[in-house]
């Protein structure tokens, strides 16, 4: 059996003395595993770093079996990936996102959307904002997407102001009111006229909305915690919109 595809390099593992286990996101064929013979090699280690846009070739004798990967190289992004917090941190927590999804399941808009995040990563705002859609999509196809488009109460489309952290659905500003403080905040650039760009507040907010159903739907029924590296990539994004931030971390978003 033999496919080839493009792809995105999320990991490796050693295998042996000279190959690895290379872990990567297809477009038309999901998260891949594939043994790379001489994947340690100086020629291969460069090219075999996450983030990197490859051409693979896979072959083996069963769908089912390992199989082999060869590799060309596309777009060598790792070493700019290297230059920023965001970058770093985000490119490793958009790969354990990843790795919610089934093995081989095709999931051709996160692709996509994992491509276009990766040329954004080195700017906090767009890297942030453009994460928390990321992490939006990954819920909904894991089956738990928020409805935001229209409020649960009204079905106004319009002064969209929570998330019903039961539904996980859109609230305006009047319905919620009585319960504002049990809602989650909605931020104005996930709305419905979606018309506004993620500031700190917005984005603290954005990520403290995921980090709460990501828990609640995800990791706490599979008995995990969310990837070190998201934390890490939180952090680093608003503290780059508020150098003068210092605490951020909290089990299911930010507490700032």
């Amino acid at each position: 059996m033999q496919w080839q595809d493009h792809a995105i390099i999320l990991g490796v593992k050693r295998h042996g003395e000279t190959s690895v286990i290379a872990e990567v996101m297809t477009r038309d064929r999901g998260r891949h595993l594939g043994l790379v013979r001489s994947g340690r090699s100086r020629a291969m280690q460069p090219v075999l770093q996450p983030g990197n846009a490859v051409e693979v070739i896979w072959r083996a004798r069963l769908d089912e079996h390992l199989g082999e990967f060869r590799v060309e190289p596309v777009t060598l992004r790792a070493a700019r990936l290297m230059e920023t917090a965001t970058a770093v941190y985000g490119v490793q927590a958009m790969g354990a996102l990843l790795r919610l999804l089934p093995e081989r399941d095709p999931h051709p808009h996160l692709f996509d959307a994992l491509e276009v995040i990766l040329d954004h990563l080195h700017n906090p705002a767009d890297a942030g904002e453009l994460f928390v859609r990321f992490e939006l999509a990954v819920l909904n196809d894991l089956g738990f997407g928020l409805d935001l488009a229209e409020c649960a109460a009204t079905g106004a489309r319009s002064d969209l102001a929570y998330v019903s952290p039961r539904s996980g659905r859109a609230v305006s500003r009047s319905a919620g009111a009585p319960w504002a403080d049990k809602m989650l905040l909605l931020p104005p650039f996930l709305g419905a006229e979606g018309n506004h760009a993620a500031d700190f507040d917005s984005l603290a907010a954005a990520f403290r909305l995921t980090g709460f159903f990501l828990h609640r739907h995800v990791y706490e029924p599979r008995g995990m915690e969310a990837a070190a590296a998201r934390d890490g990539f939180v952090q680093a994004a608003l503290k780059a919109l508020n150098p003068a931030l210092r605490t951020l971390s909290g089990p299911n978003g930010v507490s700032a």
